[in-house]
């Protein structure tokens, strides 16, 4: 039978109705406050909710987390946001917190789910993903005063007055773009996204160490619209053809559509191998694939946001985090690629 204790459990040992121990669950407000104690006591002395809900009225936490979700996009960079979101279910769980997730589609839809939210559902605070620059998100959240960590640093403002946490894709492509170089590739090509500023600074990366090794003489490039490993592939083939002897890539799925690229060159003879093909993210599909591979540290960077998230919640004057998470190459076997290395 099941004994869990319910409303009525609770009104019984209050001496008050179950109406009243729902207001003091939800609208404290309304009821006395000699009630409301005796109501607080019920609910502590039965376990109702596994006393969260006096915790609540006491702490004046929900102990639950919001997060926007996007849809889908392509590539296996998308795994990055979806292995962050997993990460970030589990620790907040283990610190006793709930992670709310709710779907948006843009900017505006994600501002106005989180008023609403903020309003109606007691959210402590919010986790932001995918930042941009003139982010409308960052503004209108700060107005409020509601507390927020980005999973993003704040692209084009010098002097961010809230807490962000990134990883450091400029560091990452310049150990990816340095290696390559150690390996005796002179010709290196990057291919990034259009119009990304996370591919821009990954772009940096790369240029510096061109720079910085002498190799920036005609430099070869492409920059495609999104993660799409087709367009990857044709960028690769035009890169090939212009004498590239290595790619560098700003994700694991346009290094698999550089890859595909290479694999078929060197088949049919108008490729020399090796030929060096690094991506970022160290997708599970690119680990398959025997991929190299820039990692990026989720589970550090979830532990900051979480650490920060919290700390701003306990003391509101508490100065921002700002922190960039250096990740690390996994060199696999596409930095020397050869027809007998796994490929797709």
């Amino acid at each position: 039978m099941d004994r869990r204790p319910t409303l009525t459990t609770v009104a019984t040992l209050a001496g008050v109705s179950r109406q009243t121990v729902s207001n003091v669950i939800n609208t404290p407000e309304l009821v006395l406050p000699d009630t409301r104690e005796r109501v607080l006591a019920a609910i502590e002395s039965s376990g109702y909710r596994m006393n969260k809900a006096a915790r609540q009225l006491r702490t004046r936490r929900s102990h639950q987390i919001g997060l926007g979700v996007r849809p889908a996009g392509e590539g296996a960079s998308r795994q990055v946001l979806d292995q962050f979101l997993h990460t970030l279910v589990e620790q907040a769980q283990a610190l006793d917190y709930r992670v709310l997730l709710f779907a948006v589609d843009n900017d505006e839809t994600e501002i106005a789910a989180c008023l609403d939210l903020q309003d109606t559902a007691d959210v402590d605070g919010f986790v932001l993903t995918d930042t941009h620059a003139d982010d409308a998100r960052v503004a209108r959240l700060s107005e409020r005063g509601i507390p927020f960590v980005t999973f993003g640093r704040p692209w084009g403002t010098g002097d961010a007055r809230h807490s962000w946490v990134d990883v450091d894709g400029r560091a990452g492509l310049v150990e990816a773009t340095a290696h390559l170089a150690d390996l005796g590739y002179r010709r290196i090509a990057f291919i990034g996204w259009r119009g990304s500023e996370s591919g821009a600074d990954r772009r940096d990366g790369w240029w510096a160490v061109l720079q910085d090794r002498g190799l920036a003489v005609d430099p070869l490039e492409r920059l495609v619209d999104g993660d799409s490993t087709a367009g990857a592939a044709l960028a690769a083939r035009e890169l090939f053809a212009a004498g590239a002897e290595a790619i560098v890539c700003a994700s694991d799925a346009l290094a698999i559509g550089a890859l595909t690229v290479a694999r078929e060159l060197v088949a049919r003879g108008e490729l020399a191998a090796p030929v060096g093909i690094v991506g970022f993210d160290d997708s599970p599909v690119g680990r398959a694939l025997g991929l190299s591979s820039v990692a990026q540290p989720i589970d550090d960077v979830v532990h900051l946001v979480l650490t920060s998230l919290l700390d701003g919640l306990a003391d509101a004057g508490r100065a921002p985090l700002a922190r960039l998470v250096a990740p690390r190459l996994q060199a696999r076997a596409t930095s020397r690629f050869r027809l007998d290395d796994r490929a797709p």
